[in-house]
């Protein structure tokens, strides 16, 4: 039995082949909340029947199923690269570098198309019996990364999903001995795409990218489920850098609305030979849309910048993330 409260919580995910059809979890997540859960749309019959003065049970439906919410959790050194690839959209494979047990992952900027999840919760009762909520035809909508002065990196995902199974069985989670990425290991980097060189002044840095897709694909003959979301809009990439004031590197490019390559990287302990643990996002081309210098008293002054990925034309925004996993 497990303890009947969060404390025996988990939650186990896996790339499903076919929208919306269950694969029971091998990999399972360490997350600090969630908010998944069913949505239904119900309609009562407004029928009147002489001398009924409540509205009849048997004559209220379900007339569309889907899944909302979010999954928050610390960003580490191990199991990131189902949820990186259903964000990025490109098909990842670890690649291993010279003969080590260190594997690169580049997830490029792509379509998300046939990129969905099964996410199994474990949510206990009381007792100490933990329920099965397996939540299928899941779809990451949307993806933002934080880190901070003595902060580890988070990441929040909101999920878009097409219902929610209770009849499968909770599969046994099992972890690996991860460690979180964290400010002391963190470097921001502006310039030329290749060429970029470290940032004074850095305090806190955001990143949200969004995948805008068609939620409302209900049809008839689909059992009041949703057919798989497509892409409706192009992709959004936006953050921000809280700074103090020390150059005026960002302030000139905020001026000339100038572009530069962002490099926002975290660079943790040697795996083998001259590889590290590393989860690394490159921005080809920022611009900064706000946060100008102003004083406001006596003490250091701190902009937070505001900024835009757009498309350089050639590169692609891509996450990077070296670990010891050989798979997804």
């Amino acid at each position: 039995m497990a303890i009947g409260s969060g404390l025996g919580a988990q939650l186990g995910i896996a790339a499903e082949s076919s929208y919306g059809t269950f694969v029971a979890p091998t990999k399972f997540i360490e997350f600090t909340s969630e908010s998944l859960q069913l949505k239904k749309t119900t309609a009562q019959s407004a029928g009147i029947a002489a001398g009924r003065l409540l509205a009849l049970s048997s004559r209220r439906v379900v007339t569309r199923r889907e899944v909302g919410g979010s999954i928050s959790l610390e960003v580490t050194n191990k199991s990131m690269g189902l949820l990186l690839q259903a964000l990025m959209g490109a098909t990842v494979s670890p690649v291993q570098q010279a003969t080590t047990t260190a594997y690169l992952q580049t997830h490029t900027l792509a379509s998300v198309a046939g990129k969905s999840l099964t996410m199994q919760m474990g949510i206990p009762l009381t007792t100490g019996t933990v329920t099965d909520k397996s939540f299928v035809g899941c779809r990451v909508v949307s993806g933002e990364f934080s880190c901070g002065v003595g902060e580890m990196l988070t990441a929040t995902y909101e999920i878009d999903g097409r219902t929610v199974d209770e009849g499968q069985t909770l599969a046994a989670a099992s972890y690996s001995n991860m460690s979180p990425f964290h400010f002391g290991q963190m470097a921001v980097k502006a310039g030329g795409y290749g060429a970029e060189t470290a940032l004074d002044g850095i305090r806190k840095m955001t990143c949200k990218i969004e995948r805008p897709q068609d939620v409302e694909r209900f049809y008839a003959n689909q059992s009041a489920l949703k057919s798989e979301p497509i892409e409706n809009d192009q992709v959004k990439i936006t953050g921000s850098l809280e700074t103090d004031y020390v150059a005026t590197t960002l302030d000139d490019l905020h001026t000339s609305d100038g572009a530069t390559s962002l490099v926002w990287e975290f660079v943790g302990p040697n795996i083998e030979s001259t590889y590290f643990e590393t989860f690394r996002i490159t921005l080809p081309a920022v611009k900064l849309d706000e946060g100008p210098p102003t004083v406001d008293g006596f003490g250091v002054i701190q902009p937070t910048w505001n900024y835009t990925a757009l498309y350089d034309g050639t590169n692609q925004p891509k996450i990077e993330y070296i670990s010891t996993d050989t798979a997804l």
